[in-house]
């Protein structure tokens, strides 16, 4: 007989759960923590710390309530047609906006978030079809945007608060006539292109807060959390209210804050937090940083990182794990929507060996009270391994959507036997279930994610045709989540119409779409079309790769430098260009000194790239001085003033002082020490091959060709002249008399990859006999130095070896570069003439292996030749 199928059905842990207002619970465990401190704000404007403690938070938002029902009666506020009582709310994130939540939550009502940056037709719609009792706002808001619905300053609510009692509200006392078991109120995008709310009840929040406090339990140490996800976006939920029902403190960090991930460290340090909920593009954005002050060992004391909104790739967790320790640093992948509370599986990644058995970081297994069906076309389940739409029924599913619309996403369960589970949310994702853990398999649909909102591209194509000159549009998403991530939007104009720029439409688009949701609009003659007629995706994506930044072309950027003072043309050029090639895919306009680089088409995750790029070429800013600039004007002057390291040969070293000196057999240790660490850290082929590979490897070869490393005088180290310290080392050897060395560890694929590389080219094309090519083997700095430093020192042990080449008579020196770095440096800055540019992803070893498989297109390994005398000159 053969086995029975395994079918594609996962239930997480059944938990009793006893439904209540969380209000409620608020209150019920005041008596254990009343004295705590609630919350933390430190106002970005005056610097004023804010502290409230759990007491008075809960006294106040009782007032506020009580002040809220009083408005309600007085102006004769009804439910809307779901009978629900929702009161929008237009706030930026401070103490006083969480303290509204609570106070909303109090009276009987769900809060509704409406971001004050939102375009005016989009509050319109979400106003219009919700119908809120009112709008609470800040005082700087223009409330005629909210139209004819009520609304209350928070000065004047706080006002008419102040004379209200502060005892808690019984039930009776609550607003009337409305559902008090919805507890928020969610838009999200919508593939109708109009925005639709999801209604959220306080069991819904209760069942994920309670498997979150189970599964993961706040740490002994852990006295604070942080709140700084848009309250727009789900995962505000868990982040307030998971430790504020807990007797936490939570600390409410401004916007300002969380775009710079300079202060966002800083405040993470300050206050020793020890978990984080953030988008994996917020991710990328901090490891990015955090590898600038490695040194530092910043966040080390944060040791849960949860990762949601979107899919979390394996090249991110693993640079996760060059920066963190193993075992002490865990990294989660949370999977969900605001449907089903933000979260409805989890993975828990613990270590770079778990990944070596997966090609995608699963999306895991479910939370507590949820079950996950993948079904096909016809609701069946699929047999294990196979691909279905994922389906979700249990504790965690929202109440539907606002005025019962997409009655279709919520439908009866067929495969329910408890009545729990008796209801399924469709979820328009693909998934399957191997080994146990459910893998992300994409989309049936044309939503994405853009740094956690969902984003259904339908809206935005819905939005372009709404415009009377468009003939047609096709939107597309080009490397979702990654540095040059873009939302494109390919547009023909009606032949009747006026020329326009995409400029143009996308200035238009701001008044109907969030900025987050605004294309780069690019005008194409004709649509391409595929043999059966339709539109030819790729050829579109393909058209606009090779438009502009891709191997096969340059960016064509206009660079204005007519207001640059001719003292700085030089520094100018070198920041121009480096913006231009970040950013060149999104740039549309010419770059000036006014030109402001988020107006360019730069974000948080290119602004660090670009600061570390300009740090490569020897400019040093703050991320902080960076983000903060009004335009490139300002940024040339910070770089300007300085924080210049020049390049002349005359002034090399100056900085530090450094004196080099040849190499002796007392350096051993401290030599071997730098080259393994320059290399072991920091190296670009060994990434790939770790953790097969250990620093001990590097020992090994070194201690083997040690003596002819000295012997043939050739190579040196260099001190700091005033500290008398070592702190950086060259080696090199003569090209046709290199020592053969044994390799016995998997060091040896990097040195048969250099071979690979540079053996045809030696032995073709270069000057025959000893004494002939210098072979610039191995160079590397101390860590401890600063990227400054770091490139000071790199130019100096480059003048020292041009020099000692020139002073043995060598006709030319030789080297490969696999640091983007030192590519740079080698082409642009010393004139090594580019013999060899080569894909290392396309490597293949004599076994058939393929070791630097994983790595992206873009890492190449070049070698580099540079010609002393005409001998040398090929």
């Amino acid at each position: 007989m053969g086995s029975i199928p395994q079918l594609s059905i996962v239930k997480g842990q059944h938990r009793d759960l006893k439904s209540q207002r969380l209000s409620k619970i608020f209150e019920v465990n005041l008596t254990s923590w009343s004295t705590n401190t609630a919350m933390i704000y430190n106002c970005p404007r005056t610097s004023k710390q804010n502290q409230i403690t759990y007491e008075d938070l809960n006294a106040k938002s009782n007032r506020i309530a009580r002040a809220i029902i009083r408005e309600s009666a007085q102006r004769f506020l009804k439910p809307n047609q779901d009978n629900d009582s929702i009161i929008a709310v237009c706030m930026e994130p401070t103490d006083k906006l969480v303290m509204i939540l609570l106070s909303i939550w109090k009276s009987g009502a769900a809060y509704l978030p409406l971001e004050p940056s939102f375009p005016t037709n989009r509050i319109h719609h979400i106003l219009n079809e919700s119908k809120p009792l009112m709008v609470i706002c800040d005082d700087i808001v223009d409330t005629t945007i909210f139209q004819k619905t009520h609304t209350l300053r928070i000065s004047d609510l706080l006002h008419k608060a102040s004379t209200m009692d502060d005892n808690n509200l019984s039930d009776c006392k609550l607003l009337p006539f409305s559902n008090k078991d919805l507890a928020i109120v969610l838009y999200t995008s919508g593939s109708t292109g109009i925005p639709k709310g999801v209604r959220i009840p306080h069991a819904v929040i209760l069942n994920r807060l309670t498997w979150q406090w189970e599964q993961f339990p706040y740490m002994a140490e852990e006295s604070i959390g942080v709140f700084k996800t848009a309250l727009t976006f789900v995962d505000s939920v868990s982040e307030i209210w998971g430790p504020l029902l807990y007797g936490m403190s939570i600390l409410v960090i401004p916007k300002v804050i969380t775009k710079d991930p300079e202060r966002l460290v800083e405040y993470l340090e300050k206050y020793k937090i020890r978990r984080l909920v953030l988008v994996p593009t917020l991710l990328r954005s901090l490891l990015l940083y955090l590898g600038m002050n490695k040194n530092q060992q910043l966040l080390y004391d944060l040791k849960y990182w949860i990762c949601s909104g979107e899919p979390l790739s394996i090249t991110l967790a693993k640079s996760f794990y060059e920066y963190f320790q193993e075992g002490h640093h865990t990294l989660f992948n949370f999977y969900g929507s605001t449907e089903v509370m933000g979260d409805v599986t989890y993975f828990i990644c613990e270590n770079r060996n778990q990944l070596a058995n997966f090609d995608r970081i699963p999306i895991g297994i479910p939370i507590n009270n949820t079950i996950i069906y993948l079904l096909d076309q016809d609701y069946r389940p699929v047999k294990n391994g196979e691909i279905g739409e994922i389906f979700v029924a249990g504790y965690n599913l929202a109440a539907g959507y606002v005025n019962g619309r997409d009655e279709h996403r919520f439908i009866e369960n067929p495969l329910a036997v408890d009545s729990k589970y008796s209801k399924l949310y469709r979820t328009g994702d693909f998934g399957s279930l191997n080994n146990g853990y459910l893998m992300y398999e994409g989309r049936t649909d044309s939503q994405i994610k853009i740094r956690g909102h969902r984003v259904d591209l339908s809206e935005i194509e819905k939005n372009l045709l709404r415009l009377e000159y468009i003939e047609k549009a096709v939107v597309l998403c080009y490397h979702a989540g990654e540095i040059d991530q873009a939302i494109l939007a390919f547009v023909k104009l009606d032949d009747d119409s006026k020329p326009r720029t995409g400029l143009h439409i996308e200035s238009a688009l701001k008044d109907a779409l969030p900025t987050y949701m605004i294309p780069q609009v690019i005008i194409i003659d004709k649509v391409p079309l595929l043999v059966n007629g339709k539109v030819d995706r790729q050829a579109l994506l393909k058209s606009y790769e090779n438009a502009n930044n891709n191997e096969d072309s340059e960016i064509i950027i206009d660079y204005d430098y007519s207001d640059v003072p001719e003292s700085l043309q030089i520094i100018a050029e070198d920041l121009f260009e480096t913006v231009g090639s970040v950013i060149g895919r999104s740039t549309r306009t010419t770059l000036s000194v006014k030109s402001n680089f988020y107006e360019l088409g730069g974000n948080s995750l290119n602004s660090i790239y670009t600061v570390t790029k300009l740090r490569e070429k020897g400019y040093f800013i703050g991320i902080s001085e960076f983000i903060g600039a009004k335009n490139l004007g300002e940024i040339l002057k910070k770089i300007s003033k300085g924080n210049v390291i020049e390049m002349e040969e005359d002034d090399v070293g100056s900085t530090l002082n450094l004196k080099a000196y040849p190499l002796r057999h007392e350096d051993r240790e401290i030599v071997i020490e730098i080259i393994t660490e320059s290399f072991y850290e920091k190296a670009d082929l060994e990434q790939w091959l770790k953790p097969d590979i250990l620093p001990s490897d590097y020992y090994d070869i070194l201690t083997a060709v040690w003596g002819p490393l000295v012997e043939k005088g050739l190579s040196f180290i260099v001190k700091n002249g005033d500290t008398n310290e070592t702190i950086a080392a060259a080696l090199n050897f003569d090209a046709r008399d290199e020592p053969a060395v044994e390799v016995n560890n998997k060091m040896v694929i990097i040195f048969d990859f250099l071979e690979y590389l540079e053996g045809p080219i030696r032995d073709n094309y270069l000057p025959k006999g000893l004494n002939k090519i210098l072979h610039s083997f191995m160079m590397g700095t101390d860590q401890k130095l600063s990227a400054q430093e770091n490139i000071v020192c790199m130019h100096f042990m480059e003048s020292e070896v041009l020099k000692l080449a020139k002073s043995k008579k060598f006709a030319g020196i030789f080297t490969t570069n696999t640091s983007p770095l030192t590519q740079q440096l080698g082409g642009d800055v010393y004139g090594y003439k580019t013999l060899l540019d080569y894909q290392v992803n396309k490597y293949v070893h004599s076994d058939g292996w393929r070791p630097f498989a994983k790595a992206p297109d873009s890492q190449r390994a070049i070698v580099h030749w540079k010609a002393i005398s005409d001998e040398g000159r090929i």
